[in-house]
């Protein structure tokens, strides 16, 4: 009897980093210039940047920054290779707002927090919101006026707002709204000047503008304390997220959220569900008043699916597939998180080139999310590119709006249910029409908003 041995199978040769070159990558003319694009026009330089290769390198100030725009390279930075990379500065820079909640912990105290939140998350939880969203869409819209002129954007931050009000704390939040809005705003705006050399100081400086951030905080952050302190004292189970989080208990050890914890999960998803939400609503309503035939479409689903006029619900929301596609190109074009960042823990290989440790790895959603060589005519808003076949032809990565890996957005199918059961319950009775004389500009900041709003003409269907 003759036995065959088996070769073991050998792990690849590790990879020699002592011989591998950094990333190619502009060289700044004058000193201090890229400084000065990052905060005029940061789009524009990472693009400069991605013409130069698919891994592609900048020195900022004393920062080494590492752009990668390949969908297997991301997938190594984000799923393979992910324990050597951690959040970066910015996140370092917004836990002033979020505190320690899930987008920017780390380590083993994020698998926690994630334990602790994933059954608030559950499909039959999420299923139970439909009503609220088609029931807020209406009570927004029953204060426009046929043929008036509004900022739209304005109306969605309001409308998501309440929203996750609602659904977070089974209360009606309007009366709260500007408060909570203005703290997300001015904060998210103090963090975008953060990310620039000596930015971080601005956090201590006593002027009037910084003072009024720290006072909105305070606000948001009384506002949500109360809340807690409340149910706390009810534990009766209301059908909301706060409900589901307070009686949340850890599997390996028992316990549950301190009231803190507490306080950074519900800014961290209170953000999520009302700012990104919002961003991406904007953009698809300007989309489609540049698109009359998608628009048209659209019109033809929801008068369909909604014959009787009924706003929708969670029976109708696998029936809403061609607004699905609306919704999904609309995140391709404008993606509400613009740049994803991971700073190396360690040397490591990417793309055949040295990155080294400490340097962020950027990753940008807008940038590869209109590359020709995984989008037929990019700059198109074209919804039929969402047909499944066309789909399976596309790699994975090619489109990531919410992330990938371990910490992909907990909140991701909250975010699609809520957008296309918005977008259906108001084409259902309105249409836009973008005002001419009015600017459309990205705000590159944490999010990509329009930077002076989205000013529309309001019709009845």
């Amino acid at each position: 009897m003759t036995t065959t041995i088996e070769p073991k199978a050998t792990k690849p040769a590790p990879v020699d980093l002592g011989s591998l070159k950094l990333p190619p990558g502009p060289k700044a003319r004058y000193p201090m210039q890229f400084v000065v694009e990052l905060a005029k026009d940061r789009i524009g330089l990472f693009k400069k940047m991605s013409e130069m290769g698919d891994v592609t390198h900048l020195d900022v100030w004393k920062e080494e920054l590492t752009l990668v725009q390949d969908p297997d390279l991301i997938k190594q930075v984000l799923v393979t290779n992910q324990k050597n990379f951690v959040k970066g500065y910015a996140l370092e820079r917004v836990k002033v707002l979020l505190g320690e909640g899930l987008l920017t912990n780390e380590g083993e105290s994020h698998l926690r927090q994630r334990r602790l939140a994933q059954p608030a998350f559950h499909k039959q939880r999420i299923e139970a919101y439909a009503g609220v969203m088609g029931a807020y869409a209406d009570r927004i819209a029953a204060e426009w006026t046929d043929g008036g002129m509004r900022d739209i954007h304005e109306d969605m931050m309001r409308l998501t707002l309440g929203v996750a009000g609602q659904t977070l704390f089974d209360e009606d939040v309007d009366g709260d709204a500007s408060d909570v809005a203005q703290a997300l705003d001015l904060s998210l705006r103090m963090f975008d000047l953060a990310l620039l050399p000596g930015g971080t100081l601005l956090e201590y400086i006593p002027i009037p503008w910084v003072k009024k951030v720290h006072a909105a905080r305070q606000k948001m952050d009384d506002l949500i304390f109360r809340m807690i302190r409340e149910r706390r004292q009810d534990m009766t189970d209301r059908g909301d997220l706060l409900s589901m989080l307070i009686a949340s208990q850890d599997s390996e050890d028992g316990t549950g959220m301190s009231d803190k914890q507490l306080r950074d999960e519900i800014v961290t998803i209170m953000m999520a569900a009302h700012e990104t939400t919002a961003i991406a609503l904007s953009w698809t309503w300007y989309l489609l008043s540049q698109n009359p035939e998608v628009e048209a479409r659209l019109h033809a689903e929801v008068d369909s699916v909604l014959a009787d006029g009924h706003a929708p619900t969670l029976e109708d929301y696998s029936k809403l597939t061609y607004t699905r596609k609306v919704f999904s190109e609309s995140m391709r074009l404008y993606p509400p998180a613009w740049m994803l960042e991971r700073r190396a823990l360690n040397d490591c290989e990417i793309g055949g080139y040295k990155v080294k440790k400490g340097t962020m790895v950027m990753m940008s959603q807008f940038l590869m999310h209109r590359d020709p060589r995984w989008w037929e005519n990019p700059e198109t808003f074209d919804p039929e590119r969402w047909n499944p076949d066309k789909v399976a032809e596309r790699p994975k990565f090619a489109y990531f709006p919410f992330g990938a890996g371990t910490r992909i957005c907990i909140g991701e199918q909250f975010a699609w249910m809520e957008g296309i059961l918005l977008i259906a319950a108001i084409s259902r009775k309105w249409k836009f029409e973008h005002d001419p004389t009015h600017q459309v500009a990205m705000d590159p900041l944490v999010t990509l908003r329009p930077k002076y709003g989205m000013r529309m003409k309001f019709s009845k269907r």
